[in-house]
């Protein structure tokens, strides 16, 4: 079972206006999202004052010391080694997963609980430690 967020949060900081214009266009586009070559939607963690923009990758460590985004975060001490994980399923699209972080993880602004798959969706904010990412899927 996938439990499911309350929407998006609003005022992120570090969202530029480009990444909201972006949001803008994806979130009408809900219907119509592009696909990449094994047919999973595009998911995007981006937080453009930081300069972070990851691509998802099903099954991908977010993590200070493991996994293919660790260089994103390897200088903020909150993150833990493995903090998260990403996860596609045809049934419940992207998910994310706090793996037993020491900062937690949080899904607009509500607190994970470890190893719970929570869905995401464009538009949503995922927390992890003190560094806000905005979700876009397309």
């Amino acid at each position: 079972m996938v439990a499911r967020s309350n929407g998006p949060a609003e005022g992120v900081p570090g969202m530029s206006e480009s990444l909201k214009m972006e949001m803008a266009v994806t979130g009408s586009l809900r219907g119509n999202q592009q696909q990449n070559g094994n047919g999973i939607p595009v998911l995007t963690l981006a937080n453009d004052s930081l300069n972070i923009r990851i691509v998802g990758i099903n099954g991908a460590i977010i993590g200070r010391r493991t996994g293919p985004y660790s260089h994103f975060f390897e200088k903020y001490p909150y993150v833990s080694g493995t903090h998260a994980q990403l996860k596609y399923a045809v049934n419940t699209g992207w998910c994310i997963v706090d793996k037993h972080s020491s900062n937690g993880t949080k899904l607009n602004q509500r607190n994970l609980q470890p190893d719970v798959d929570m869905s995401l969706n464009n538009g949503d904010v995922l927390t992890i430690a003190n560094i806000n990412l905005q979700v876009i899927v397309r």
